[in-house]
């Protein structure tokens, strides 16, 4: 009896508690298990031979077809009612843009990462996230694809298209070029911000245990983006969805601020890249 206590004390202590619980436990093993993955070739020769790539491009050219198809649609619905009330308005727009591409991210992400738009595509070579080779082809087949789905847009609504703008993207009177291109910078850097974010692999890693699906928060940011800057842009942050709407419109004011809607969402994106990569993700900091 004399040892007793002593006997408790170490039988209660001698199986050590090593392995944590609950979140604790998976943010831990996330981060232990978690590695940085290596960087995208600049140029992959080999992907040209490969199915899967031809596939991802096709991917994203019937996703963006249906996109602009469908928002345009929806844009000179608006335009042409002379009653605003008796439309979806503006945050019916904005619903459009964000709602198709939260459906066209979640039905395109495992085959082609859902970008459906330049500025995520060059915002991702920029983070080392694709090659070179693959960037250039789904910028490509994304430009086609906006082009085409203006191009059934017309077919469809010939009588009223040339009337209502064409849903093409310009600078909206009383604000300037500087204006325009500033918001169109904001705008695809929360983007392109959200979807570095809710595509990150570590985080997906860390937050196991947390249900995540990363097109809501992508069209959601659409949406608000929208929400925000079509009254002085009309929102472009997308320049497929800008020349698909300009080409096939094909009037002076759809090409007067035109370069706006490349050289703003392109800027957007890569600040966005280099503010994750650099701040969020501190990469090159890295010792290891």
């Amino acid at each position: 009896m004399e040892g007793r206590d002593e006997d408790v004390r170490v039988g209660a202590n001698r199986f050590e508690e090593r392995q944590p619980i609950g979140t604790a436990a998976q943010t831990q093993n996330a981060a232990k298990d978690y590695r940085e993955p290596a960087p995208a070739p600049l140029v992959e020769a080999g992907e040209l031979m490969s199915w899967s790539f031809y596939r991802a491009g096709i991917a994203e050219f019937v996703a963006t077809f249906l996109f602009l198809y469908v928002t345009i649609l929806t844009v000179m619905g608006v335009a042409k009612s002379p009653n605003k009330c008796s439309t979806v308005g503006v945050q019916g727009i904005a619903w459009a843009f964000g709602g198709m591409i939260f459906a066209l991210v979640y039905c395109t992400a495992g085959i082609s990462g859902g970008h459906i738009n330049p500025a995520v595509t060059f915002g991702l070579l920029l983070a080392r996230k694709l090659s070179l080779t693959r960037a250039i082809f789904y910028i490509i087949m994304q430009c086609l694809g906006a082009i085409s789905g203006a191009a059934v847009v017309k077919a469809f609504e010939s009588a009223q298209f040339g009337t209502v703008g064409g849903g093409a993207n310009t600078v909206n009177a009383g604000y300037s070029k500087t204006a325009g291109l500033g918001a169109e910078i904001m705008g695809t850097f929360l983007l392109v911000y959200t979807v570095f974010s809710a595509t990150d692999a570590k985080r997906n890693a860390r937050d196991s245990h947390v249900p995540m699906l990363a097109p809501l928060p992508i069209g959601f940011a659409v949406f608000l983006v929208h929400l925000a800057t079509i009254p002085i842009t009309g929102t472009g942050i997308n320049p497929a969805r800008s020349l698909g709407a300009a080409l096939v419109y094909n009037r002076h004011q759809a090409w007067h601020d035109h370069w706006v809607f490349w050289a703003g969402p392109l800027i957007g994106a890569a600040l966005a890249a280099l503010y994750h990569q650099t701040v969020i993700r501190a990469i090159p900091f890295k010792s290891r």
